[in-house]
């Protein structure tokens, strides 16, 4: 399915042209037929030769309404450029025309109307010229010019044929999964409810999807969809769609917004784009001008800066950032067209190069220009890597929203920078490598720092890590298990290079405590009286290595006595069935602090479980030898 546009000058029979092609009569507010003018967006629809169903969205061709225009141009196919016979071409040709290229509508035909008053051939000829010659300085030069009457059916047929030609030869739209539908028209059906038109891209609806009003956020679902006046289940790319919606009220909607899935596109108020400023404009362009901008179905007012040159003369392309006033649902691509508010008139257009940059950007800054030209004319796999050039990983659905690439294209474009070594993948999403490698190289960086300042501490607590770096846990879990450099360990994160050294002064205090415990191991020097001989860190730092164990906040003992302590109670609740304090305290000449505390603690880490003022084996005891 394929949508053609119509336009030209309000006197040059477009309306009629399209009656004449469909049976449908466009213009369908009484104050258009009442003035013979159409003022507001028109629909019909036609079946070509070969079953090829076509929509025709007729714009209007007045001065006054040229905005209007601008709501129903974009996403068409072709179109058709109506230009009287008797008149020849007037100043809103020439716009339209700039309108069509600056939109990068690739497809043209110009109808020359109302060739049944001209008897004069020689007429006819001069203004085929005229039309020869402004279509030379645009990229439809090659365009075909046919003779037609809305009024005689002269030439009718032909352009039928030559309609079929054009649409027959095109590539289907591609369906990446984004559907979006620019609302050009909202109303409401009795006993239906809200129902929105427009020109489908990107992907299909189907009746019963949940999808996203933007920019407002607004949430509903696809009661029903019309494409040509008939019910379909599911509408494709590059149709004319009416959506019933259910959830939603009409006044809750406004031409310009944009239906899309729920979670597929932002919302945006800064935008940066190439820009090519028309050869005839009037006047240099300078930085901070104001300007209405119009892409979609969608305008605003916006401020325009100069990112690259002081001043944009007349026929130069340059880079800008646009300040919109109210926020538009764009993504990377779209076309736009601008215009000065007085006198109104359209000074250029160009498309989005990245509808969501992270800043106001100042003038004349080299890398950001750079960033941009990538964006610009990058091939796949540079625009991919731009993609995943982001704070966290992108899965596959991210990069395609952000490309907008076919699955095809995207695939092949991962798979290009994954082979050169600027993209990572990192739990199952991919990373530019140069994100990857700056992360790891802060990571290293905390590490050193924190080893530097706690060079007794075996690691760094692992949250306090993520903290730090800022990083989701899902990512900071992958990236600790593809980096080698690290060491994870009871929930600490250390240099694989980093070794807790002791001073000789330190190793001197170790040895004091050392005999202090092996004299008296099962009733050794309590936390307190342990730390004032070693110091805090190094006593902490003995704890973390597992060289001493702290059962309770001042009851710790040497490994070997801890293991002894603990297989000496599972063997006693193994013969005995369960095991008191006293039988702890008597077997190993202790006192009753140190075996309530050594059972306390066993029961805390599930080796033995507490049943009145006894232990039994508890669910992490470790399985009975023999």
């Amino acid at each position: 399915m394929r949508v053609i546009g119509t336009a030209g000058h309000v006197d040059h029979g477009k309306s009629s042209l399209v009656q004449r092609l469909t049976g449908i009569d466009p213009d369908r507010l009484a104050e258009e037929k009442a003035r013979q003018m159409t003022i507001d967006l028109g629909f019909a629809w036609l079946t070509l030769p070969g079953d090829l169903q076509i929509g025709i969205v007729d714009v209007p061709g007045h001065r006054d309404f040229i905005e209007n225009m601008l709501a129903g141009v974009g996403g068409i196919d072709l179109a058709v450029l109506v230009i009287a016979a008797d008149e020849g071409i007037m100043p809103q040709t020439r716009e339209h025309l700039a309108i069509l290229d600056l939109l990068n509508v690739e497809n043209l035909i110009v109808a020359l109307s109302k060739v049944d008053l001209i008897d004069d051939e020689d007429w006819l000829t001069l203004v085929e010229m005229d039309i020869s010659e402004l279509l030379e300085t645009t990229a439809f030069r090659d365009a075909p010019i046919m003779r037609v009457s809305a009024h005689s059916g002269q030439g009718i047929d032909d352009l039928i044929t030559a309609l079929g030609q054009i649409i027959g030869s095109l590539p289907p739209h591609s369906d990446i999964r984004q559907p979006r539908l620019p609302i050009d028209r909202v109303f409401s059906v009795e006993g239906f409810g809200t129902v929105v038109t427009g020109t489908l891209s990107g992907g299909t609806l189907a009746a019963g999807d949940s999808i996203e009003i933007q920019p407002a956020g607004h949430h509903a679902r696809i009661r029903g969809l019309q494409s040509y006046k008939k019910s379909v289940e599911v509408a494709l790319p590059g149709s004319r769609v009416a959506v019933n919606l259910s959830g939603i009220s009409k006044h809750d909607i406004t031409r310009g917004d944009v239906l899309a899935r729920p979670g597929q596109l932002s919302p945006t108020n800064r935008i940066d784009c190439i820009f090519r400023h028309l050869p005839d404009a009037p006047r240099l362009l300078k930085h901070n001008t104001q300007v209405k901008f119009f892409a979609g179905a969608s305008e605003s007012l916006a401020r325009l800066r100069l990112l690259d040159q002081e001043v944009l003369p007349p026929g130069e392309t340059g880079w800008i950032q646009l300040l919109l006033d109210a926020p538009i649902a764009l993504t990377r691509g779209d076309r736009y067209i601008l215009r000065v508010p007085s006198p109104a008139e359209t000074i250029g257009g160009g498309h989005v190069v990245n509808p969501q940059p992270a800043r106001r950007w100042r003038r004349f800054q080299t890398e950001v220009i750079a960033d941009l030209e990538m964006r610009l004319s990058g091939t796949p796999a540079d625009r991919v890597v731009q993609a995943a050039d982001a704070d966290t990983p992108r899965n596959l659905e991210a990069l395609r929203q952000q490309t907008h690439f076919a699955d095809d294209t995207l695939q092949a474009a991962v798979a290009e920078a994954q082979s050169e070594g600027r993209l990572a993948t990192l739990n199952g999403a991919f990373w530019a490598m140069r994100r990857l490698q700056a992360t790891c190289d802060q990571l290293r960086a905390v590490l050193v720092d924190y080893h530097a300042r706690y060079p007794l501490r075996r690691g760094m607590p692992r949250e306090a890590l993520r903290s730090q770096l800022k990083l989701p846990a899902a990512v900071f879990n992958a990236l600790l298990e593809q980096n080698d450099d690290t060491v994870t360990d009871a929930g600490q994160v250390r240099l694989a290079d980093h070794e807790v050294q002791f001073t000789p002064q330190q190793h001197q205090a170790i040895e004091r405590l050392w005999q202090m415990i092996q004299a008296q191991p099962y009733t050794p020097p309590s936390f307190q009286e342990a730390s004032q001989i070693t110091g805090d860190d190094v006593l902490h730092a003995l704890i973390e290595r597992g060289d001493l164990v702290q059962v309770q906040s001042n009851i710790i003992f040497d490994q070997q006595t801890y293991a002894t302590l603990v297989d000496a109670a599972l063997t006693i609740i193994d013969n005995e069935g369960s095991i008191e304090a006293k039988s702890l305290r008597n077997q190993f000449e202790t006192t009753r602090k140190y075996a309530i505390g050594l059972l306390e603690h066993l029961d805390a880490v599930g080796i033995t479980r507490r049943v009145g003022d006894s232990r039994v084996r508890g669910p992490k005891a470790p399985a009975r030898s023999g």
